[in-house]
């Protein structure tokens, strides 16, 4: 893609795929990393990709490419979404990090003179389990150093590949996003009300969220080590399958048993750490349990995915930006803030300070988000802009107005904050 991109090759069906303003910029810093020489000792970077951020699918014998299932509209619109459903030997490998959000990022990095590299990695799996493959890589990576850039879930999976040994060889950490104590959206992935999961039933014809959500994405243990921890779910200890409701879909309580123990094999932050985490941007920032449902708290204390609160973690340094989730590999001051991170460990594009967030909220029910994004689309009949669009908003959440809570509520929440238990996990 990089080569397509800087010698003009297929442009048409390129800038019909990113569109011709990405295109534009793509190709410049393609050109801009190309004309930018790598020290021979300069550290290895390597871009780990959060949940989703990497395609999956089969290897096929070549003349034939490989049948990418994540994310291809024609095979979700077949039904064969269907086979990502964890199974022994089931033959799904990734196929490369999903290149709009994280190709940027690389080329950045390139272009202020570092070496980089991908990590895909089949993210249905337990962040252990990916944590010891990432492990596996450093050990055999030839750079005697090597600097990890890691991106929502790919904080915890190099946090769990840190706590191995033989890993020695990492000298800077930056993560981007990272749920560090979890995040809502799994919550409603399992639920079948995330937008990512209804947006994407609305190509079959026949499968809806919730079926997607019961018969697949339950069955990926990722999720799962990505729910937020007992002492930031507003009191519901979301690993207890009883504080579920019984309605729609709900979580495997064997998934939800393994999962409450995934801190202990996670590193704690040391100097190498960064925490980039996002503000001003409406979240779901706490769940709460009415009758048979789900309700969400939405403020602006977090990147439209993490909560702010739930990106920290104790002992790294701390970098904040209005920056929302999906775009967080993408902007360019990010990017230029990393390259300071990774060359000195402290930037000034970013304040260590984060702003003092509004106070206005708004909350929404499962039954709500039931139904919003149910109309069917047709891929097929999709000019090509429209499909470009459906695909790179899947992660917008419906748009809802937040209000400023009543004097009451305000002095409410903030006797519970200064009740709240010391951050563990």
């Amino acid at each position: 893609m990089e080569t397509l991109l800087a010698t003009g090759e297929h442009r048409h069906e390129l800038e019909n795929y990113f569109g011709a303003a990405e295109y534009r910029e793509l190709a410049s810093l393609v050109r801009a990393a190309r004309d930018t020489s790598i020290a021979p000792n300069s550290p290895r970077v390597i871009i780990v990709p959060g949940i989703m951020g990497s395609q999956l699918g089969h290897t096929r014998h070549a003349p034939l490419p490989p049948d990418i299932l994540w994310i291809d509209p024609v095979d979700i619109a077949a039904g064969r979404l269907a086979l990502l459903k964890p199974a022994p030997d089931d033959g799904v490998v990734a196929l490369g990090v999903v290149l709009y959000t994280y190709l940027r990022l690389k080329l950045h990095l390139q272009a202020a003179g570092f070496g980089c590299s991908f990590h895909d990695y089949d993210w249905r799996l337990g962040v252990d389990v990916l944590g010891q493959a990432l492990a596996a890589r450093l050990r055999l990576e030839p750079a005697k150093r090597v600097m990890l850039v890691a991106h929502s879930m790919g904080g915890l999976v190099s946090r769990a590949a840190l706590a191995i040994a033989g890993t020695d060889c990492v000298q800077r950490v930056v993560l981007l996003g990272t749920p560090n104590f979890g995040s809502f959206a799994p919550v409603q992935a399992l639920r079948g009300t995330y937008a990512v999961v209804r947006k994407i039933a609305r190509l079959n014809h026949k499968q809806s969220a919730e079926w997607l959500a019961e018969k697949v994405f339950n069955a990926f243990p990722s999720l799962y080590h990505l729910l937020p921890a007992p002492a930031h779910s507003a009191g519901l200890d979301l690993f207890d399958p009883g504080v579920w409701p019984q309605s729609g879909p709900g979580p495997r309580t064997r998934l939800l048993s393994a999962a409450r123990n995934l801190a202990r094999t996670l590193a704690a932050a040391d100097e190498r750490f960064v925490v980039i985490a996002g503000v001003n941007q409406e979240t779901v920032t706490a769940v709460a349990r009415r009758r048979d449902d789900f309700v969400y708290t939405i403020t602006r204390n977090g990147d439209g995915t993490v909560p702010t609160n739930q990106a920290l973690l104790p002992g790294a340094r701390t970098y904040f930006t209005a920056t929302a989730h999906s775009e967080l590999t993408r902007d360019p001051e990010v990017a230029q803030a990393i390259a300071d991170l990774l060359r000195s460990g402290s930037t000034r594009r970013l304040p260590t300070r984060r702003a003092r967030a509004s106070m206005a909220e708004a909350r929404i029910s499962d039954r709500q988000l039931r139904q919003t994004q149910i109309p069917k689309v047709e891929w097929s009949a999709l000019p090509q802009t429209a499909r470009r669009i459906f695909l790179q908003s899947l992660n917008e959440p419906p748009a809802l107005t937040l209000r400023q809570p009543t004097r009451a509520k305000r002095a409410a929440a903030s006797k519970r904050a200064r009740s709240a238990p010391r951050r563990s996990r």
